[in-house]
């Protein structure tokens, strides 16, 4: 998850958020932080703080989709922070999101700043990220299953595409057919159409600039891909 500093550094659009008052030194800064993301603001500007407080949003969107906030899925978001920012900042960072899980979430205003920042492959990455909270006690639930659905409509991801990734962690008989975003009677040259048409946009390279952590996890994903394809073929009987 290194890729948040990546995505700082150049894959923004526009001037990476919209105005901060928008979020939050008026209503969304005192209502989730209670002071503590304003501070977050005062120290380091208005893009890293914006950033840092979409994703957070969107995390603890997820963690309370059930209702329950479990301890694997804090820990998970707590690696997370302890990977990205120092001793200090990560304890500031953790103490922002607890005070925004106790309030309701804005999830439509954090995903609109976050389609307006990210390009659509960094978007793709966080749904990954999604899931791994959600997946964190073992089972994800029909609510974080939709939860992560809504938010990925918010960000403007394909139909498709999501169903590239949800079939990824939920495997039923279709899904190597749906990881390749083809259906189960597909001809055998659409099937390899689709499977070139994913192997150029999911490659590893499209990620190299956002660190060896992600290019790690993209690796993985890819790998399904592969690994779906081949069923296929050994299913259909074609080389």
């Amino acid at each position: 998850m290194r890729w948040v500093f990546a995505i700082l550094g150049g894959l923004c659009s526009g001037s990476f958020f919209g105005a901060i008052l928008g979020y939050g030194l008026g209503s969304l800064l005192s209502s989730y932080g209670k002071g503590l993301a304003k501070k977050q603001y005062e120290k380091h500007g208005k893009k890293q703080t914006d950033f840092q407080l979409a994703l957070l949003i969107t995390f603890a969107y997820v963690m309370k989709a059930d209702g329950v906030v479990k301890r694997s899925e804090l820990d998970i978001v707590k690696r997370w922070l302890a990977r990205t920012f120092d001793e200090q900042e990560a304890k500031a960072q953790l103490l922002i999101l607890r005070d925004i899980l106790s309030h309701n979430i804005d999830i439509k205003t954090a995903g609109t700043d976050i389609l307006l920042a990210l390009n659509y492959q960094s978007r793709l990455q966080l749904l990954h990220d999604l899931y791994a909270i959600a997946l964190a006690d073992g089972c994800c639930s029909k609510q974080e299953q939709d939860a992560i659905n809504y938010i990925a409509r918010l960000l403007n991801i394909s139909s498709a595409d999501f169903q590239t990734i949800a079939n990824m962690y939920f495997k039923n008989a279709d899904s190597a057919y749906k990881i390749l975003q083809v259906e189960p009677d597909a001809s055998i040259e659409t099937i390899k159409k689709a499977y070139k048409k994913l192997c150029i946009k999911y490659h590893p390279d499209k990620v190299a600039s956002l660190g060896e952590e992600v290019q790690r996890q993209a690796n993985e994903k890819f790998q399904q891909i592969n690994a779906a394809y081949e069923q296929i073929k050994k299913e259909r009987n074609f080389s």
